[in-house]
């Protein structure tokens, strides 16, 4: 009976912590993605000659962000 219960209690808590590190590694892979791969991305795009592409994503993106409140 009690290792029944410490079963339960035990993916209680640690399903709350592995959700968390879940929501906590999104939230840091949104940040490395804006700050710096999008750029990354971007310049690369212009040093391959696909400047056609690359600024209406940078004008999306300036739009998005400037409409979208964090």
């Amino acid at each position: 009976m009690f290792t029944a219960l410490f079963f339960v209690l035990f993916f209680m808590i640690f399903g709350k912590m592995i959700g968390f590190a879940f929501r906590a590694t999104w939230g840091l892979m949104k940040i490395l993605l804006y700050i710096v791969f999008l750029p990354l991305i971007l310049i690369g795009l212009v040093f391959g000659g696909l400047l056609y592409i690359a600024f209406p994503v940078l004008i999306i993106v300036g739009l998005i962000s400037l409409v979208a409140k964090a």
